[in-house]
This record gives C-alpha cells, sequence and structure tokens, in this order.
C-alpha cells in the first residue's frame, strides 16, 4: 500500500475562518494543508471593521470602499441616518478577499489543493484520513489534527461533533451590481443602506452595501417558503437599481448561533460559519470567522504540542469568553425587534438617539460592549423601557 502524504494538520475550507487558521498553524511551524472547494464565493455584504483590519493586517488595497455612515429604513419606510464620528467600515469583496488570504497563507508555509470535502475515515493507527475529490480525480492526506471550516452546511462537523446536525440557519441571498453613480437613485457610495421591512425579510433585513464599483444588494430569512430572490428584486426596484447591471448572483445557509460543541474530543475543531459562529440580529461574520480560526488554530497547535485532546475545547471557550455576551445581546434584539413590522418600526424610532447610535458604532468598530460611558447605558435602558410599553410613539 502506498504510504500516505501526512501533515500535522489538515484545514478543510478556505474562507476566512479556514485560510486564517492555516496561515497562523504555518507561522507556527506547524506542516499544514489548506483544502478548499472550486468556485466558492460566500454571499456577504463585505463589511470589515477598523478591529479586523488592524488586527488581521489587511493591506488597504483590499478596501473597496469606506463607508462612513448607515441608513436604517423602516417597514413605513422611515429613514434614520447613523453617521459613524471620525471612523470608517471597510467594505471588501469576498471573491478578491477570500482569495488574498489563502494567498498569504500559502506564501506563509501552507499547502494549497483545490478538493471538495468527502469524508474522514481512520488510519491502522487511528489517525484522521482525510479523503477529497477534485472533478475526476480522488486524493487522500493523513493528519494529526483537521480544523473543519467548511460553513454552515460542514461535512466535517456532520460527520465528527456530536449535535451539528442541529444548527438553524438564516439563508442568505445576494446580487452584485454594478454601482451607479453617486446621487443616482439615491445611491451613495460611502453609505450602507438597511431596510427592516418584513416584505424584503420576514425576521432579519435587507441591504444595499457598496463596494465601489459594484455593490451587494441582499436579504435574508430563516421562514421556508419566502421567495428571498423575489425580496431582493423588490429590494433593486425599491432603491432604483432595478436597472444595473447583474454582475454575479450568490445564495448560501448562514448559521444563527455558536454550537454547543465545536471539537470531537479527539483530533477535529470547528471554525467560521462550521461552528456557528455569525453573530445574531446583524449577521456579521468575517471578523468572527477570522477569530475563530485563529482560536482554533492556537488550540490545534497546542494539543499537537502536548497530545491533549482537552485543548481543542479551548477554541470555544476562548471564544465565547470574548464574544459570548455580545452574541447573547445580539440574540435577545434579534428574536424581540425582528418578530413583526411594529416592533420594527419602534426599533428603526430607537436608533434616531445620539445614544444609541454611539454605543452601537463603538461596540462594532472595537468587537467589545462599551463599559466607559456608563450614564450613556443607563439613558438608553430608559428608553427602552418606553419603547417596550408603547409610551413613545414610532
Amino acid at each position: 500500500m502506498t504510504e500516505l502524504e501526512t501533515f500535522e494538520a489538515v484545514v478543510v475550507g478556505g474562507g476566512p475562518a479556514g485560510a486564517t487558521a492555516a496561515a497562523d498553524l504555518a507561522r507556527l511551524g506547524r506542516s499544514v494543508l489548506l483544502l478548499d472547494r472550486d468556485g466558492r464565493i460566500k454571499p456577504c455584504g463585505g463589511a470589515i471593521p477598523p478591529k479586523l483590519i488592524e488586527e488581521f493586517e489587511i493591506p488597504e488595497t483590499l478596501l473597496k470602499a469606506h463607508v462612513t455612515s448607515a441608513r436604517i429604513v423602516s417597514p413605513s419606510d422611515r429613514k434614520v441616518d447613523m453617521p459613524i464620528d471620525g471612523g470608517f467600515v471597510g467594505m471588501v469583496d469576498r471573491d478578491e478577499f477570500d482569495e488574498w488570504l489563502r494567498t498569504r497563507a500559502a506564501a506563509g508555509g501552507a499547502v494549497r489543493r483545490t478538493g471538495t470535502f468527502k469524508r474522514i475515515s481512520r488510519d491502522s493507527d487511528g489517525a484522521a484520513v482525510i479523503h477529497y475529490g477534485n472533478g475526476e480525480e480522488h486524493g487522500s492526506v493523513r493528519a494529526r489534527a483537521v480544523i473543519g471550516a467548511d460553513g454552515a452546511a460542514s461535512g466535517v462537523a456532520r460527520q465528527c461533533v456530536p449535535g451539528a446536525e442541529q444548527m438553524s440557519y438564516v439563508y442568505a441571498y445576494h446580487e452584485i451590481v454594478r454601482s451607479p453613480q453617486n446621487g443616482a437613485a439615491a445611491f451613495d457610495g460611502s453609505r450602507c443602506d438597511v431596510y427592516y421591512q418584513g416584505a424584503l425579510s420576514p425576521d432579519f433585513y435587507g441591504w444595499i452595501f457598496p463596494h465601489g464599483d459594484t455593490t451587494s444588494v441582499g436579504s435574508g430569512t430563516a421562514l421556508k417558503g419566502f421567495s428571498i430572490r423575489g425580496a431582493v428584486g423588490a429590494l433593486r426596484e425599491v432603491a432604483g437599481l432595478e436597472g444595473s447591471e447583474t454582475v454575479r448572483r450568490e445564495g448560501a445557509p448562514i448559521p444563527l448561533r455558536p454550537l454547543k460543541k465545536w471539537d470531537n474530543g479527539r483530533d477535529v475543531v470547528l471554525a467560521g460559519d462550521a461552528a456557528g459562529v455569525v453573530a445574531p440580529a446583524s449577521g456579521e461574520g468575517i471578523y468572527y470567522a477570522m477569530t475563530g480560526g485563529r482560536v482554533a488554530a492556537e488550540a490545534v497547535h497546542t494539543f499537537l504540542a502536548t497530545g491533549d485532546a482537552r485543548a481543542l475545547a479551548m477554541a470555544r471557550k476562548r471564544f465565547m469568553k470574548a464574544h459570548g455576551r455580545v452574541f447573547w445581546i445580539l440574540g435577545v434584539m434579534q428574536r424581540f425587534w425582528y418578530r413583526s413590522d411594529k416592533r420594527r418600526e419602534r426599533f428603526v424610532s430607537m436608533c434616531r438617539d445620539r445614544d444609541v447610535q454611539r454605543l452601537t458604532w463603538e461596540a462594532y468598530m472595537h468587537k467589545k460592549l462599551v463599559r466607559a460611558r456608563p450614564m450613556a447605558h443607563v439613558r438608553i435602558f430608559f428608553k427602552d423601557l418606553a419603547h417596550l410599553a408603547g409610551l413613545v410613539s414610532p
């Protein structure tokens, strides 16, 4: 029998989570294979905060636009502008961004290979054997550890991690269109538009996110039977983008909450969408995917050094310690405020408040809850109560 090619770690999936994990493991001196299927582009608004740009050393050349404000649109078409004071949100095109991350991982020493994950079997000594295909060709490699970063419908997770089959999703769909000139059809290339309207999404939101020469127009929902393509068509019409050239169309499931377990207690750990790390309410995933990839790489590095499989569980523990509270708060917010157009109307009304705007942007830009403004938190608490009690008109 031919001896199989062996790596210390195989990363399945080359999105932001997988590419980050592979790059970090290679930097730590580990032999690592990055396995990614061909032709995959995730539907994504493409927003990345300054914290990500700094922490993961993203070059300015990848930023297609600098967004300096958001416009929130209510069910009654009320528009609320939320400017970013003295800052910006970077916008990237996932087609280019993800490939740059994969290229960086390879330049740092990771081996890149194109292939679709099939299954994991076990060698005679118990080591993981990862089977993959690429068209009519098939291959297999051995690994001491596996990182499953192959998306919300992760094959690695479903085969190896108990409970992964119970993951719940929002289905996201967007169309990349040619951007009109600033001012045309009320388009602003430095502003993200977010539509909280049941007709465009019964339980999430619709978006128009500029990427320089192109723009992402999309929506998401967990409601089966809802015509999400029809909703995006309606959104393009409302925004005056129905005549814009369509560059490409993409759709994929987006997880609603982190899985309770990310590892198999032996040699497999999950990262990114496979682990369920997309922020509720906002649907933000790039920063959390890359952070998840990093903690997964750290856990695998420790496991490889010690042989103690308990190290793999540290990936989830570290992530949830840093971001679990934010995910819980956003989950509560989504379940309550997105439930009906009446509540969405009040939610958008709350977004007019300057305290809400400042704290929202500070938390988003720096990826932590803001503790430096205690009185602002108190004011927002009482305003929330007033809205909940119906004491304030929308």
